[in-house]
């Protein structure tokens, strides 16, 4: 099941990601910072702000989250309309 997405990145790009993901959470956080860091461009502070922000909400525990499952049924609804 790949999405339009998938479809126009590199094989390369796709299996460095899918890495990544295996990786445990504190190295996926450096590798999403040191990505962060890496662009260039006016919004830098602005993305910089809004990750550290939730973050510290993930943190504090008063963030919203939804399982990986409750997403992919979300998705599928919408995208069965």
């Amino acid at each position: 099941m790949g999405s339009r997405y998938n479809a126009r990145m590199s094989r390369t790009a796709a299996e460095i990601l899918d890495e990544a993901r295996q990786l445990p959470l504190t190295e996926q956080d450096w590798i999403a910072q040191e990505l962060l860091n890496n662009q260039n461009g006016e919004n830098d502070a602005a993305w910089k702000a809004e990750v550290e922000r939730r973050v510290a909400e993930v943190d504090a525990g008063t963030a919203v989250t939804y399982s990986w499952e409750e997403v992919k049924a979300r998705l599928r609804e919408r995208l069965s309309k």
